[in-house]
């Protein structure tokens, strides 16, 4: 039986879940991530989809990838934060992020009704 998901995630999906994986403490400090061939085909996706999830851990500081090695959760220097305090951080602004834009969406649909004409010459 095959454990392919019923939507194939795309790149940023697949971040947010290993991100995810991260602050949870799945992936501790310098523990390795599944090898990007072996997810992809596992995911269903293309090597290139995993490819850039892991670019953008990179990127956000959560792990590194070592030339014929894998890719790791990067292990803090003393004094630093771990990837695991800095994975909560980044849910933790996004999800701050779509709280704001919600209620500026609503700021909006309100300020919109108040411009409205009243029917009023």
């Amino acid at each position: 039986m095959d454990s392919k998901p019923s939507k194939t995630p795309n790149a940023r999906e697949i971040a947010a879940q290993i991100r995810d994986g991260i602050a949870a403490g799945t992936y501790g400090p310098g523990a390795r991530l599944p090898g990007a061939k072996g997810y992809a085909k596992k995911l269903g996706v293309a090597l290139m989809t995993v490819q850039r999830a892991y670019g953008q851990l990179a990127e956000e500081g959560l792990v590194e990838g070592r030339q014929g090695s894998g890719t790791y959760v990067i292990d803090p220097v003393q004094g630093e934060p771990t990837a695991q305090q800095t994975a909560v951080s980044i849910r933790d602004v996004k999800a701050e992020l779509v709280r704001v834009t919600a209620q500026l969406a609503d700021l909006a649909e309100r300020v919109a009704k108040l411009e409205e004409p009243n029917g009023r010459d």
